[in-house]
């Protein structure tokens, strides 16, 4: 049972959370767990909301913010970003298995992705303390600086998601995976 309550409910969240939580069930079909639990603060989820729907409209992809999301939440240990992450990436992002394994590992069996999730992974695991050399790779696989600055985004979305999950301990509502080691 988590930790900070989830409300069982649209109709049983606060009512500034509401329409809120309707347009995630209308996108999505259900209104997972997570987004319930940040309901508890309609204002959290408004800022939440709003980060997706902006790194949505950027020039990554959803597969590249898919595979970031898996290595961020393997990192960090978090069970229900894994798990949810992986449901997405085979149902919406149409990741295979291998690639998701990769992501896992911090990198992606395509090159180009490859360079995105190996420099997201470094930033999660350093806290931000990249090179001159980490960055310059980045920009020579062919990433532009605020394609950079979307992968950084993407990082800290997801480290948001994981430490909330975590220390909310949210009931996981996707098909298990649990990450290989916890924090």
């Amino acid at each position: 049972m988590s930790r900070i309550p989830t409300p069982p409910t649209v109709e049983a969240a606060p009512a500034a959370a509401q329409p809120l939580l309707e347009a995630v069930g209308k996108q999505l079909g259900t209104v997972p767990n997570m987004f319930r639990v940040i309901a508890n603060s309609a204002a959290a989820l408004e800022g939440h909301l709003g980060l997706f729907g902006a790194l949505g409209k950027g020039t990554l992809g959803a597969q590249t913010g898919t595979r970031i999301a898996l290595a961020v939440a393997e990192i960090n240990g978090c069970d229900y970003c894994l798990s949810a992450h992986t449901y997405l990436g085979k149902q919406l992002a149409k990741l295979d298995d291998a690639e998701m394994t990769a992501n896992r590992n911090g990198r992606s069996n395509d090159p180009k992705a490859d360079a995105a999730v190996r420099f997201a992974a470094k930033v999660a695991r350093e806290r931000g303390r990249v090179s001159n050399d980490d960055v310059n790779a980045v920009r020579a696989a062919g990433y532009t600086d605020a394609q950079i600055v979307e992968i950084l985004e993407h990082v800290a979305l997801n480290v948001w998601t994981n430490y909330l999950n975590i220390a909310a301990d949210t009931e996981i509502d996707f098909p298990v995976v649990r990450a290989r080691v916890h924090g």
